[in-house]
């Protein structure tokens, strides 16, 4: 892995172990050699990381819609600042870029940029290893709507296994170096 894009918070969150844990994720990939691949803002968790990693002599590419966020503050910083048209093209443009993907704490925006590169991934548009970093167990609601989905019939129990999880940075960069995508059983119940 070159390249990870991480999806995270544009707000710091409430407790300092969300910012903490991004400032040590970012390091954890200049350590690996791994550049920082994100939406480009200062702000928040997503600015927590991209300033430790440049802090650290990393390269970052911050990818954001031209004028589309008056309030957010662009990272003018970064290696590379990639504008795009909008936030369908910021995905794209992003993911393209990426060899695997990171989810930190993060709100609706984080949500959606995880579940469509879940989506992808059991789809088999693309065979990244996807994580998430599970900071003071932050994503635990989450992972239990997952396992309710597969035991109410709709998602496989394969699906889960496109998710590496863990609390730790470094063992999650670990768990997503050492990633074999599953073999994916059909998507479709009615099918199979």
């Amino acid at each position: 892995m070159k390249t990870i894009c991480v999806y995270s918070g544009s707000n710091p969150g409430l407790h300092p172990e969300y910012q903490r844990n991004a400032r040590l994720l970012g390091k954890i990939l200049v350590e690996n050699k791994i550049e920082l691949i994100y939406g480009g803002s200062s702000a928040g968790l997503m600015g927590e990381i991209s300033r430790e990693v440049l802090k650290n002599n990393g390269k970052v590419t911050g990818v954001i819609p031209r004028g589309l966020f008056s309030g957010e503050s662009v990272h003018k910083s970064v290696t590379r600042l990639i504008e795009v048209k909008d936030m369908h093209e910021r995905k794209k443009v992003m993911s393209d870029l990426s060899d695997g993907f990171i989810a930190l704490p993060g709100g609706l925006g984080t949500y959606e940029e995880l579940f469509e590169v879940l989506s992808w991934a059991q789809l088999g548009i693309h065979k990244k290893p996807i994580g998430l970093l599970n900071v003071l167990n932050y994503f635990n609601p989450l992972i239990t709507m997952l396992n309710t989905t597969c035991t109410e019939g709709f998602m496989n129990q394969s699906s889960l296994k496109i998710i590496s999880i863990s609390d730790n940075p470094l063992s999650l960069i670990e768990k997503m170096k050492n990633y074999t995508p599953p073999i994916m059983k059909t998507k479709w119940r009615e099918f199979s």
